[in-house]
C-alpha cells in the first residue's frame, strides 16, 4: 500500500505563509518558532526549519494570512490570523509536517495606526 498518495487525498497548496509555531505540554513550551509553510492542506502543512520539533510534539500554530492576497475581507483588516492545534508528524534536516486537530479559530489583526 503506498502511504504517501493515502497520506494526501486532500487537496494541497503550495503557499508560503508566515506562522508562529509553538509547543504546548512539553519541555519545549517556551520555544516559539516563527516559521513559513511551503505547503499547507485543510489538514495540515509543511513548515520550513532548520531546528524541527520531535515528532508527537503537540504545538499551537498561528497562521497569519494577509489580506491583499485575499481581497474578500474588510478593508481595516490588514491580516487574519487562523489559530490551531496540531501534532508533529515528521521531523527533517529542511522542515516538519504538522497534522491540524479540527479545532481552529479565526481572528482578525487590524491595520495599526499611524502616529503623526
Amino acid at each position: 500500500m503506498d502511504t504517501t498518495n493515502e497520506r494526501r487525498k486532500l487537496e494541497r497548496f503550495t503557499i508560503e505563509l508566515p506562522a508562529k509555531v509553538e509547543a504546548v505540554r512539553t519541555d519545549q513550551r517556551d520555544r516559539l518558532l516563527n516559521l513559513f509553510t511551503k505547503n499547507i492542506s485543510s489538514g495540515g502543512a509543511y513548515f520550513r526549519t532548520q531546528e524541527p520539533l520531535p515528532v508527537g510534539t503537540e504545538v499551537r500554530v498561528d497562521l497569519l494570512l494577509p489580506l491583499d492576497k485575499l481581497r474578500k475581507f474588510l478593508s481595516d483588516r490588514e491580516k487574519v490570523t487562523v489559530n490551531v492545534t496540531g501534532t508533529v508528524l515528521r521531523a527533517e534536516t529542511r522542515g516538519m509536517a504538522i497534522g491540524f486537530s479540527e479545532d481552529y479559530k479565526f481572528g482578525s489583526a487590524r491595520k495599526s495606526k499611524s502616529k503623526h
